[in-house]
């Protein structure tokens, strides 16, 4: 199972976690936003950033080194384990985190049931 193959790789990124990666599981941790996440979560053959399993729900920071045509076959593999997948650049968290934890406030109520992701 891939999963397994990458526990040593995800225990690797949360020792060696980004400044950004740091500011966003310091509001994401302790259930703060209403559901627990995890850190370096395996999904397939990816390491997932933040993860709310209950919610199926993962967050992933983006950097200069990434762009959508590379990030879509992940998302693609992400989404086919059944999770919804929302992605921010790095700059926007450090420029507007109050934004950022209201989008995954929001995605996290949709998760719930509790709003239309229409509306």
């Amino acid at each position: 199972m891939p999963e397994k193959r990458l526990t040593p790789v995800a225990r690797r990124l949360r020792r060696k976690s980004t400044d950004v990666e740091k500011l966003l599981w310091s509001r994401l941790r302790s259930r703060q936003l209403g559901a627990k996440f995890v850190r370096q979560f395996p999904i397939g053959p990816y390491v997932a950033d933040f993860a709310a399993r209950s919610a199926r729900l993962v967050i992933e920071l983006d950097g200069g080194q990434h762009d959508d045509a590379i990030d879509a076959p992940r998302t693609a593999v992400i989404e086919a384990h059944g999770y919804r997948v929302i992605r921010f650049w790095n700059n926007e968290l450090i420029e507007n985190l109050d934004g950022v934890l209201a989008v995954i406030v929001r995605e996290l109520e949709i998760a719930r049931g509790a709003l239309n992701p229409l509306t």
